[in-house]
């Protein structure tokens, strides 16, 4: 008999020896479900927690599913779906799974095409039989579907999970890294779900669209229009008050070009979802954005008869981008669902320079009414103040 350290060692060693993908399927094989069904292949799938069991009847093109996942939170829902036309969410046939408001499990069907509130549909596949059952804070969904091509052995498949249904209307998912990531590649007869690399690509250029509309629309236009407003107050600040102000929101305009050219890309890779508010809002603030800095090769001199009007027109188109720039960016952040730690740090940013303005309008109304008071002053004369001349009569 080996001594005990010889046989923890060739364990350790025989360990070692097996494949990845076997010590990864460990978890989804000692799975067991109450009608004691067995599936033929079973994946732990690389997001969310969640495991896919299947049988695949080619002749028939019968495809039997065991979809397992625990939910956002205890209320929330799950779905798996097959997109026959792309590797995401966007057109995919979705099976959705939750609790309707008399505690009964339900599994709907529904075309996803956008982000807008759910509507149960009909799909791409045919529904033979459908089920779920909730326990131990995980929902377990079972569905046997007709496939409409047969011989298509290798299809796209997308699976989620949210928080909460309203209505008996599943509520839109949170916008994680793990729930951007939740597809992949599914091959009905080799038994194997590969993860699609697409994930993290359009993760980063949501991230680089919403740092660069942050910083733009949301940061240095409201810096630019707050350098221009109270530093122009003070006669030793000109003309350096000018330059600082075209200098932020020119560089701000660069910076939120940018990060619009990504959003119009993000939207035309994603053509079936849109945000149609967001979007509307990013297009006005490009439109004016852009009329402000052709507003700057228009500038007509102080002494001009027009300046009145051009400043009304400069001044309102600039206080709109910043309203609808902070108002956007806020919609974005709806939208990403990043951290929350990036919203209350927006937020503060966002606090901080409506401080600095509310100080700073304070400071500058003191000091214009003092000037203002300085200038009506009767004239006193030579003597600087110690004779003072009466003011000629009419």
């Amino acid at each position: 008999m080996a001594p005990p350290l010889l046989t923890a060692l060739l364990l350790l060693l025989l360990a070692s020896l097996i494949p990845a993908s076997q010590s990864q399927a460990a978890t989804c094989l000692s799975q067991s479900f109450t009608s004691n069904k067995r599936y033929t292949f079973c994946n732990d799938l690389p997001s969310l927690n969640a495991y896919l069991h299947w049988d695949f009847n080619e002749a028939q093109s019968t495809l039997s599913v065991a979809f397992i996942a625990p939910p956002a939170q205890p209320d929330g829902w799950i779905s798996w779906a097959l997109n026959p036309t792309a590797s995401g969410m966007a057109g995919s046939q979705a099976l959705i799974a939750f609790k309707q408001p008399d505690g009964k499990m339900a599994v709907k069907t529904y075309n996803i095409t956008s982000y807008q509130p759910l509507k149960e549909s009909k799909v791409w596949f045919d529904v033979k039989e459908s089920s779920a059952e909730s326990s131990g804070g995980t929902i377990k969904l079972f569905a046997t579907v007709v496939l409409p091509e047969k011989g298509r052995t290798v299809l796209n498949h997308v699976w989620q999970v949210g928080s909460s249904v309203t209505g008996g209307v599943p509520d839109k998912h949170a916008f994680q890294p793990a729930n951007l990531n939740s597809k992949g590649s599914l091959d009905l007869l080799k038994g194997q779900s590969t993860a699609s690399a697409g994930g993290n690509s359009n993760l980063k250029k949501r991230n680089i669209h919403g740092v660069l509309n942050v910083v733009s629309w949301g940061i240095m236009f409201p810096t630019g229009i707050i350098i221009a407003r109270y530093l122009k107050v003070f006669p030793s600040a000109d003309p350096a008050w000018f330059y600082l102000h075209v200098s932020c929101q020119v560089s701000a305009y660069a910076i939120g070009v940018a990060g619009w050219g990504t959003g119009l890309k993000l939207g035309s890779e994603s053509k079936s979802i849109t945000h149609s508010v967001h979007r509307n809002i990013g297009i006005t603030l490009f439109v004016f954005a852009t009329l402000q800095v052709f507003a700057l090769l228009l500038r007509p001199k102080k002494d001009h008869k027009l300046r009145i009007y051009w400043n009304i027109y400069h001044h309102g188109i600039g206080y709109s981008v910043a309203v609808l720039g902070i108002l956007n960016v806020f919609k974005g952040l709806d939208i990403l669902q990043p951290d929350p730690k990036w919203r209350r740090a927006y937020i503060v940013v966002i606090a901080v320079l409506g401080g600095i303005a509310l100080s700073l309008e304070a400071f500058t109304w003191v000091v214009v009414l003092k000037r203002k008071k300085a200038s009506t002053k009767p004239y006193d004369g030579y003597n600087n103040g110690h004779t003072r001349q009466e003011p000629l009569a009419p």
